[in-house]
């Protein structure tokens, strides 16, 4: 995991056709990533979004 992942672990994701998520946009906060969801889920109704927490898998 890079060091911007590590630093930004939610992350917004789109769930695309395929059923694979891709990643929208990385936050360092819970509450900065419920609101940009919000803000994709008005803007863009038929699309699913959700917020994923992805620990860091470093073990220092």
């Amino acid at each position: 995991m890079t060091d911007k992942s590590c630093l930004k672990p939610w992350v917004v994701a789109r769930q695309l056709p395929s059923l694979k998520w891709r990643i929208i946009a990385r936050y360092r906060s819970r509450a900065d990533a419920d609101g940009h969801l919000l803000l994709l889920r008005q803007r863009v109704p038929d699309v699913q979004f959700e917020v994923i927490f992805e620990p860091s898998d470093s073990k220092e």
